[in-house]
């Protein structure tokens, strides 16, 4: 069966019969009762049709997370895609792996690269032997390596917490050595302070939260963490100070209450976790917008029709020039 239909590239009219995962059955009620499907695959997703109460034995057992098989056309409502179904049947599990519908950055090992070689060259052995904790527990890398960054937003994607983890450590280390911070601290920020997502998602068959990581958040969780393992130690690795520093990075990496820190950055690492941070989910959901046909459905010239949540409700312009420049050459 072919899994490699791209949904971002259907036009209005196509024909799909191709596996697809179910990432939510949306059931509403009201005076017309319905379910709408949001179907996806690796290369993004798109809603159903409205499955009226009159056909509702066409999805009975369908669930969040089947592979399904799929016959369909894509329509338009609104100006928006949607897949009206024809058909669709649960295929048996592991007839598709999950793991060939759900996007993914890939091959991970450059990341792991860039990130270990930047962790040996940390001088502090205190610093390094809290880092080796985690980064040399080969179970700890196995799961961070498929962790998703967000669910639904930046980076939702197999690996996509360790392609983030490495973005921001690209960002976050040129920030720290031209504003004279401790480049090394910034670093361990980098690895620890999103730690709390490998216990606040889960990413078999489709991305969603766990119960403790809806209760508690993985700001939360990774604080919880560090200080777990840390108390497994016959003797601690580092200070109460430099643990209550690492702590910090943790807490206050949203950089603002409203968006989930528990306290505001108080040492310049801390603000430059933050900014990096920031600046690697935030160019992500622009890159993520700009290639996104539904976000331009119905738009006149270059700017989207819909605005993005992910951008604090921001509309997107994808025009382009080339100034003059020459066309490259090979």
């Amino acid at each position: 069966m072919n899994t490699n239909l791209d949904l971002r590239t259907l036009k209005i009219g196509s024909r799909v019969q191709d596996p697809l995962l179910v990432l939510e059955v949306d059931q509403r009620g009201g005076d017309n009762p319905h379910a709408i499907l949001t179907l996806g695959n690796r290369s993004g997703r798109i809603a159903s049709a409205p499955v009226w109460a009159s056909d509702a034995q066409r999805i009975a057992g369908v669930a969040r997370g089947d592979v399904v098989q799929v016959i369909g056309e894509v329509g338009s409502y609104r100006d928006r895609r949607q897949l009206k179904i024809s058909s669709i049947r649960t295929l048996p599990r592991n007839e598709i792996p999950w793991q060939e519908l759900l996007p993914s950055v890939g091959d991970v090992s450059g990341y792991w690269d860039i990130l270990d070689r930047w962790r040996r060259e940390i001088r502090g052995p205190r610093l390094a032997a809290v880092l080796a904790l985690f980064y040399d527990d080969e179970e700890f890398r196995g799961r961070y390596e498929q962790c998703p960054a967000s669910t639904s937003g930046h980076h939702a994607e197999l690996g996509g917490l360790l392609k983030h983890t490495a973005e921001i450590a690209a960002i976050a280390r040129p920030m720290a050595k031209v504003m004279k911070a401790d480049a090394d601290l910034v670093l361990a920020g980098v690895l620890l302070h999103d730690i709390g997502k490998l216990e606040a998602y889960r990413w078999e068959s489709s991305f969603s939260m766990t119960d403790e990581g809806a209760l508690l958040g993985h700001v939360v969780l990774g604080l919880r963490m560090l200080e777990r393992r840390i108390a497994l130690e016959p003797a601690a690795p580092c200070t109460p100070q430099e643990l209550a520093l690492l702590e910090h990075l943790i807490l206050s990496h949203h950089g603002r209450l409203e968006f989930g820190s528990p306290v505001l950055p108080m040492i310049p690492e801390a603000e430059i976790l933050h900014y990096a941070d920031n600046t690697s989910a935030k160019l992500t959901s622009f890159s993520d917008a700009l290639v996104d046909p539904d976000n331009f459905a119905g738009a006149e010239g270059d700017v989207s029709q819909r605005r993005i949540w992910e951008l604090e409700n921001r509309r997107v312009f994808r025009g382009r020039s080339d100034w003059g420049r020459a066309p490259a050459t090979d």
